[in-house]
């Protein structure tokens, strides 16, 4: 597809959903699975830095609760660090929150 003939896709766009879909195709292909992959990844990276700033911890407090290094949660919260579950609980409960995780 044509860079000209993608804008215009985009442009005759109604919904988020059609948009997405011009813009990184439909669900199932490579492109959009990966799209959807790294939203998920920053979705999650965002959620644990807005509940770091309102427990009022900085990164610093919150890599030596869980015996870390700053910049492991600095990579976290940028979406450049891959968590594993363990980490992700643990993260949280530092925080004060639990993670809950629902099989649809």
């Amino acid at each position: 597809m044509a860079v000209n003939d993608n804008k215009e896709n985009v442009r005759n766009c109604t919904t988020l959903d059609e948009l997405i879909d011009a813009e990184y195709g439909a669900k199932g292909t490579q492109k959009r699975d990966l799209f959807d992959a790294e939203t998920k990844e920053f979705c999650i990276a965002q959620t644990l830095r807005e509940e770091r700033i309102r427990a009022g911890l900085t990164q610093q407090q919150l890599a030596d609760m869980m015996g870390t290094k700053k910049t492991y949660i600095s990579r976290v919260e940028s979406g450049k660090q891959n968590l594993n579950l363990t980490t992700l609980f643990r993260l949280f409960e530092c925080l004060g929150k639990k993670v809950a995780i629902s099989i649809i």
